[in-house]
């Protein structure tokens, strides 16, 4: 056997010793040579300069199982009676052991990779939106929601409501329409009232929204304006959104 010749404070614990002497042997994991590793294990333990009992207790008490291991792989096996290999549990501790050392090492590598770097801290940006004090009327948002209605009638393909009795009543939430829009407005801070009725949503989706854009209007969660290059109604985000 080739002479071991090893410091016990050089390993991180006795799974670092075993895994040390499997690699330097070239041996797997899965097959230890029990009788070989113990010997050369138990060498290394009793040639130990380091008298710390709070360190070197964790090595003994390994070295007391690879004695045991050792023990039942020298002990006769009766033919008839199949026994499980005493060296499955110390492959399953190494082999987990192992995957976290790899990953360790790994992570090292990157320990200090912006060490030399300077992030600058990110700043706020406002954007404030300009004046306006023109005041709309519950009648102009009316007869803007209407106006949406209108055209939809004349090009949309036929209602749910047509199916009443086949498929049930829709049942839209005001609710939904309002987490919707907010959703619209999220990083935009302005959109035209006639863009929350695109797509091919029915009337009652449409009467939902329309009520979420009045609730939110009460809330000052928006507010409308009118954008004087296209001339069209405009929602926008409020100070208590």
């Amino acid at each position: 056997m080739e002479k071991i010749s090893y410091r016990l404070d050089s390993f991180e614990g006795p799974l670092d010793l075993l895994l040390t002497l499997i690699q330097k042997n070239k041996v797997s994991i899965y097959d230890i040579p029990i009788l070989e590793i113990t010997d050369q294990y138990m060498e290394i333990i009793s040639s130990a300069e380091n008298t710390d009992l709070d360190y070197t207790g964790e090595f003994l008490v390994m070295a007391s199982q690879l004695l045991y291991i050792k023990s039942k792989m020298l002990l006769p096996k009766p033919e008839e009676e199949e026994e499980e290999d005493p060296r499955e549990d110390l492959a399953a501790r190494l082999l987990l052991y192992k995957k976290y050392k790899e990953a360790s090492a790994e992570l090292r590598k990157n320990e200090f990779a912006t060490k030399h770097m300077i992030f600058r801290e990110s700043e706020k940006i406002d954007f404030p939106l300009p004046p306006y004090s023109r005041h709309h009327e519950l009648s102009e948002l009316m007869e803007a929601f209407e106006n949406i209605l209108s055209r939809r009638e004349r090009r949309r393909a036929p209602d749910k409501a047509a199916f009443t009795g086949i498929v049930g009543h829709e049942k839209v939430s005001v609710d939904d329409m309002v987490e919707k829009i907010c959703k619209r407005l999220y990083g935009k801070g302005k959109i035209t009232f006639d863009s929350l009725f695109t797509g091919n949503i029915s009337k009652p989706e449409m009467v939902a929204t329309f009520l979420a854009v009045l609730e939110m209007i009460k809330l000052a969660k928006i507010h409308a304006e009118n954008d004087e290059k296209t001339n069209k109604l405009l929602i926008v985000k409020g100070s208590a959104a």
